[in-house]
């Protein structure tokens, strides 16, 4: 990441006037002296710092102002407080097509496009033909866009900004737009453009902004409410979420330790060692600190693998049978507890989980103040590629739709996987058999 700044503001403002009444409009034209409106502040005191080559995530409920703020860094909304500057070109994906003439044809769209975008005529003509294949739709590029289905409208419109040698690419939710392979493609294309430009990906979901991204901005009736690692401030930003849903306080508390000391051994350990292709995973004690979150109705003491007999495992293979016991305590009464889990790689990515709803949806369990309860799930651990792994474990009451979030640890259980054979994918499958067949066929006789 270099140490250039490419987009820098202060103090940055941006209001809309929001009058009651049609006639109010046309006294404030009138009569200037007075003011027939009422300031609607979408953004206010926005101070950032992005440097060029860097990839952040904004995050935020609707109305938070985070459209608003990406409309002023890419040139569209102009603030009417504080000062923005902006290095390069920039290529907003925030409404794909929205700046299209319906009554226009695809290639004409491209040309207009392409142009407010900053390329001359030679350019887009060079480039006109890469545009139309990137979108897939070339069978349609000469009728009026109009006729396009929203999917099309979108492929068109990312095609065009994949091809202007943006140095500043702002990507909205709008990718969900079109269908997987369009989506796949989108994707590709930003990470590799990750590489060397700056990116600004906006997103409700915490797993893709932790993936993709450096740090992460969290924008809240306007404002900065936070910002660090794309960790934390998507976990602050999930537990606020919840708060809001839930109705009750939350607290958000604990800390990533550094010094965490592996469980005991187990005595297959050394032997699982000496192969390099071992999909070995060597499992950290349950952090009681580690960072958590919760209306505090109930705590979750522990969490552990288990093998066949219940014992305790310190290292797990791919491809075994094992047991994740999660361990609570109800600090109140209550009704239809929900227990859950997920393993995220290093980058936050979900990779798979569970809970106990749909097990208990039938039959609800009703937990006494002061009772200790245990949520048991076995199933055979998949192959992982080498790596850190994180075990999150929640605490809910409810259903799946409308629950309470009594608590949330983001890291209960650490696990690192020195060796695997898997290479491609983010889990490798147990495989229940791998053959390959032949056969000779015999067809008659050459002829000459």
């Amino acid at each position: 990441m270099s140490s250039e700044i490419a987009i820098s503001a202060s103090g940055l403002g941006k209001a809309y006037l929001i009058y009651d009444k049609p006639q109010d409009r046309l006294k404030q034209m009138v009569l200037r002296n007075r003011h027939y409106y009422r300031e609607y502040w979408a953004v206010q005191d926005v101070d950032l710092t992005i440097a060029r080559g860097e990839t952040v995530g904004i995050v935020g409920r609707n109305g938070s102002g985070k459209s608003t703020l990406l409309q002023m860094i890419a040139g569209t909304l102009q603030p009417n407080l504080g000062s923005l500057s902006v290095s390069g070109r920039v290529a907003p994906l925030l409404e794909l097509g929205a700046g299209f003439n319906p009554e226009f044809t695809g290639r004409e769209n491209v040309q207009l496009s392409a142009a407010v975008l900053g390329l001359d005529s030679r350019q887009i003509e060079e480039r006109y033909e890469s545009i139309v294949e990137f979108s897939g739709i070339s069978e349609f590029v000469e009728q009026p866009v109009k006729t396009y289905s929203s999917g099309m409208y979108a492929r068109l419109a990312f095609a065009v900004a994949a091809h202007v040698d943006a140095d500043i690419l702002i990507v909205d939710e709008t990718l969900s737009v079109g269908d997987a392979a369009f989506t796949q493609k989108c994707m590709r294309y930003i990470r590799k453009f990750k590489e060397n430009g700056t990116l600004l990906f906006v997103s409700h979901d915490a797993g893709a902004v932790t993936s993709l991204c450096d740090r992460a901005i969290w924008m809240d009736k306007g404002r900065v409410r936070g910002e660090g690692t794309a960790k934390d401030v998507s976990l602050a930003y999930q537990a606020s979420q919840h708060e809001e849903t839930d109705g009750e306080a939350f607290s958000i508390s604990g800390r990533r330790r550094a010094d965490r000391k592996p469980a005991e051994r187990d005595v297959r350990h050394q032997a699982i060692k000496a192969s390099d292709k071992r999909n070995v995973m060597e499992v950290f004690s349950f952090d009681p600190n580690a960072p958590s979150f919760g209306a505090g109705g109930a705590k979750i003491q522990s969490a552990r693998f288990l093998n066949s007999s219940g014992e305790e495992l310190a290292v797990i293979e791919g491809g075994e049978d094992v047991t994740l016991e999660i361990s609570c305590l109800a600090r109140k009464g209550f009704v239809s507890p929900i227990i859950g889990f997920l393993i995220r790689d290093r980058l936050g990515q979900n990779l798979f989980g569970d809970n106990t709803y749909l097990t208990y949806s039938r039959t609800p369990l009703s937990i006494g103040k002061g009772e200790k309860f245990i949520a048991s799930f076995s199933f055979r651990m998949p192959y992982l590629p080498a790596g850190d792994y994180a075990v999150a474990t929640a605490l809910a009451q409810g259903s799946q739709m409308d629950h309470v979030q009594h608590h949330w640890v983001d890291e209960a259980l650490i696990f690192h996987c020195t060796g695997s054979h898997v290479t491609h994918g983010l889990i490798g499958l147990p495989m229940h058999d791998i053959t390959i067949t032949s056969s000779k066929e015999v067809t008659g006789a050459f002829r000459t």
